[in-house]
C-alpha cells in the first residue's frame, strides 16, 4: 500500500535560498524540454530525452548542483502532463498546448528513489537530508512505520513561502489508527431549541430565553 506523509520543513536562510534556486532551475529545465517538443513534428520518447541530460549539464554546468533523479523527474512530469492532455483530447475535450511555466507556476520538485534520507538525532528522526541541499530540520510529528520504504520525497513551497516535504511511502501494513471510542446512547443528552423556551433537553430541563428573563426583571 502507498501513503503520503506530509511534514513542515524549517530550513536555514542558506537552505531556503538553495531550495528556491533548485525549484526555479527545475522550472527552467521543464521549459527547455517543452520547447524541444514544440519544435519537432514527432514527439521523441521520454527515455531519449532523459538520455540528453548529461549533455545538457555540460552546456549548463549549474545543473550539476541539482540531484540527477530530480532532473529526471522533471522530464517525467512533462511527459505525464503530455499524456494527460492527449487523453483529454481523445475523450472529446477541446484542449490547447502545454503551457510554458513562468515564475510562481512551478511549485515543487521531487527526489525519486535516491538523494534523500531521514536522519536520527538522539532518540528521534527530526532532520531530512536532501542531496545538494543539506540536512533540514523537520517537524516529525508522525512516525514512518519501521517496515515502510520511502520511495520518493516531494518538496513544495506554499503560497506563504513555507516549505513542506511529502514522503511517498510503501508498506505492506496499514498505518495504525486509534479505534473510535464507543458511546452508549443512554449516556447522551439531546438538546432542542424551542419557541417559548430557549432550549429543552431529554432530561426535561428547560432554559428560559434571554428576552423572557428581561421581561420578568422588568
Amino acid at each position: 500500500m502507498n501513503y503520503n506523509y506530509r511534514y513542515r520543513l524549517y530550513p536555514t536562510a542558506d537552505q531556503r535560498e538553495a531550495l528556491a534556486w533548485t525549484l526555479d532551475t527545475c522550472r527552467q529545465v521543464y521549459n527547455h524540454f517543452l520547447n524541444r517538443l514544440n519544435e519537432v513534428d514527432d514527439v521523441p520518447s521520454e527515455y531519449s530525452q532523459k538520455n540528453t541530460l548529461p549533455d545538457l549539464k555540460r552546456e549548463w554546468p549549474e545543473l550539476k548542483q541539482v540531484h540527477s533523479k530530480v532532473l529526471q523527474v522533471v522530464v517525467e512530469r512533462l511527459y505525464s502532463n503530455l499524456r494527460t492532455l492527449s487523453a483529454q483530447k481523445e475523450n472529446g475535450y477541446k484542449v490547447g498546448a502545454l503551457r510554458w511555466k513562468g515564475p510562481g507556476w512551478y511549485k515543487s520538485f521531487t527526489y525519486s528513489q535516491s538523494g534523500f534520507r531521514l536522519i536520527e538525532t538522539d532518540t528521534r528522526r527530526d532532520r531530512l537530508r536532501l542531496s545538494k541541499i543539506g540536512e533540514i530540520p523537520i517537524a516529525y510529528h508522525r512516525e514512518v512505520p519501521e517496515n515502510a520504504t520511502i520511495k520518493q520525497v516531494c518538496i513544495k513551497r506554499d503560497a506563504t513561502g513555507n516549505w513542506y516535504a511529502t514522503l511517498g511511502i510503501e508498506t505492506d501494513e496499514k498505518p495504525e489508527k486509534s479505534a473510535p471510542e464507543t458511546i452508549d446512547p443512554r449516556d447522551t443528552v439531546g438538546i432542542d431549541v424551542g419557541i417559548l423556551k430557549y432550549a429543552h433537553d431529554t432530561d426535561g430541563t428547560a432554559v428560559e430565553s434571554w428576552t423572557s428573563r428581561m421581561n420578568v426583571n422588568d
